[in-house]
């Protein structure tokens, strides 16, 4: 008897994907909840389970669009499971796992014989000892021998790079690839494009000196991470201060659907994260309620889904304004384009110390430019730069955050 693997609903929008990867091939025998294939949508990737043991049967290969519900594999439940060959070991075998300690335990032999200069070389230049021709006593290495193997190393790393300047040019048919694109660039780009030729986007700039947060982190990020847990990063303080900006300015906090307005009376914030297969942006909820370490705590927790490919429909729903950091990548400034349907999108890039005016003389002082991105067809000129001022007075001034002034 075999059980039909199907394509499982992930969600309304969603109604087909492409089968990304199979963990599995034909013939093996499987697991219950064994991860056995990848499905990318245009929003998420996911993993398939086998539902119960058996032997697997596949209906359907890496690469090809199946639609929801579509049977991609079948498991023979009734197929019995392979014996697991039983473990011998011959004489032979015990003379290699014995000579295999002894290797092992060589290194740390060799250590107790090697001077503290010879270590010190070795930490900061990453060259190891054993690998030395010694010339000291009873074949000991030397710091002489470290520095005379260090230049040797310097001098053939130039000849590399010398020699790699007059290498052969490469075949010009190998010069490009071709690939469809996944279902989730497919869609972002969609999206980016839509979202320049629906709405009448603008994006205002400011900037902000930060320097009352890093003085405040520096001061209590020990503790903070002795009683959270996690660090205190920049981003929770944007997190609020957005917050904050969008009860003083509620006109950011609303969007268009068809001729009518949604005025938003919560805050849930976007949090934009690059990935390998494309920008994600996972919404951290009820960010009105949540102190700094709950923010940074769901902010971490995305992060590790995002990486690990596991961001689900959900973390991706319902955000009312989105924050996108360029400055993690070293932009300057940017204009970054609306999440739809959101009506703005604030924009953080690299911190850099530059001069300043406070109160009549040049500081140095680490400052961040600011981009706000929005939609003029329901947020004027003024709600937006007082959006933007709102951000950057609270940034400057973190008591305000406390006071909610």
């Amino acid at each position: 008897m075999a059980t039909e693997v199907k394509v499982p609903s992930l969600g309304e929008s969603i109604t087909s994907g492409i089968i990304a990867a199979w963990h599995v091939q034909d013939g093996d025998f499987v697991k219950k909840d064994q991860i056995v294939y990848e499905l990318e949508t245009d929003k998420i990737t996911s993993e398939g389970l086998a539902e119960l043991d058996g032997q697997i049967s596949l209906k359907a290969s890496e690469g090809d669009e199946v639609e929801i519900g579509q049977v991609i594999a079948e498991i023979d439940e009734t197929a019995a499971a392979p014996e697991e060959p039983i473990e011998t070991k011959t004489v032979s075998e015990s003379e290699k796992e014995a000579a295999a300690i002894e290797e092992e335990q060589q290194p740390q032999k060799q250590s107790e014989a090697i001077s503290p200069s010879v270590r010190r070389i070795a930490s900061e230049s990453s060259l190891d000892p054993a690998t030395v021709d010694g010339t000291g006593k009873a074949g000991r290495v030397t710091k002489g021998d470290m520095l005379e193997a260090l230049e040797k190393k310097s001098k053939q790393t130039a000849d590399t790079a010398a020699t790699s300047k007059t290498a052969p040019k490469p075949d010009p048919s190998h010069r490009s690839t071709r690939k469809r694109l996944s279902p989730m660039r497919q869609k972002i780009a969609e999206r980016l494009v839509m979202a320049q030729q629906e709405a009448a986007m603008l994006t205002t700039f400011n900037e902000v000196d930060l320097s009352e947060i890093k003085a405040l982190r520096a001061k209590h990020q020990e503790k903070f991470v002795e009683k959270h847990g996690v660090k205190l990063g920049f981003m929770s303080f944007f997190v609020k201060a957005a917050v904050h900006a969008l009860k003083e300015v509620p006109a950011i906090n609303a969007q268009l659907d068809g001729d009518e307005l949604v005025q938003n009376h919560y805050y849930d914030i976007g949090i934009a994260v690059s990935t390998e297969k494309g920008l994600l942006v996972p919404v951290a909820r009820d960010c009105d309620s949540q102190s700094l370490a709950e923010i940074e705590m769901q902010i971490l927790n995305y992060a590790k889904k995002a990486r690990e490919g596991k961001i689900e429909l959900s973390d991706l729903q319902g955000g009312v304004f989105t924050i996108t950091n360029g400055g993690i990548f070293g932009s300057m400034l940017s204009t970054p384009i609306l999440n739809a349907p959101q009506s703005a999108i604030l924009g953080m890039h690299a911190i850099q110390d530059r001069p300043v005016a406070v109160k009549g003389e040049v500081v140095i002082r680490p400052m961040m430019y600011l981009a706000l991105s929005y939609d003029h067809r329901i947020v004027d000129g003024k709600e937006a730069v007082t959006f933007l001022v709102k951000i950057k007075e609270a940034l400057e001034d973190p008591t305000r955050l406390l006071l909610e002034i």
